[in-house]
């Protein structure tokens, strides 16, 4: 059911190229080189995508088990360091609280907000004779 589709599929996309490329030509001045040309750019671009999806299949065929045990290894490495038998230390995240007889540090307290910085004397621009506005 699938072999079809990926026919039709093909084919669609060699008429849909043939096409592009005669119409950039222009329809009224079509000769047979240029639909021949049309045909074989469509055609070799059909064989390298081809060419390629098969050197994919090829390679994962041939070396698919050689990754998969070797995955299987890595994991199989990385498990053996997780599940060490050692016990696990954790850190807290918060600082330790402070003893009863220690005195807080408060840290100073920001400044207020007052006002935008690039504005001068309370306006923004200064007039053409460099009084404020």
């Amino acid at each position: 059911m699938r072999v079809p589709f990926v026919v039709y599929g093909v084919l669609y996309a060699v008429f849909e190229m043939v096409g592009y490329q005669i119409e950039q030509v222009g329809w009224a001045d079509v000769s047979g080189l240029d639909v021949a040309t049309a045909v074989t750019d469509a055609l070799l671009t059909v064989a390298v995508c081809a060419a390629a999806l098969l050197a994919v299949d090829l390679g994962r065929k041939r070396w698919g088990p050689a990754v998969t045990a070797w995955l299987a290894e890595r994991t199989h490495v990385v498990e053996a360091e997780i599940w060490d038998d050692a016990p696990v230390r954790t850190y807290a995240w918060r600082p330790q609280p402070l003893a009863v007889t220690a005195e807080r540090v408060e840290e100073p307290r920001k400044k207020a907000w007052t006002g935008n910085p690039y504005v001068f004397g309370g306006h923004r621009f200064p007039k053409d004779d460099g009084t404020l506005l």
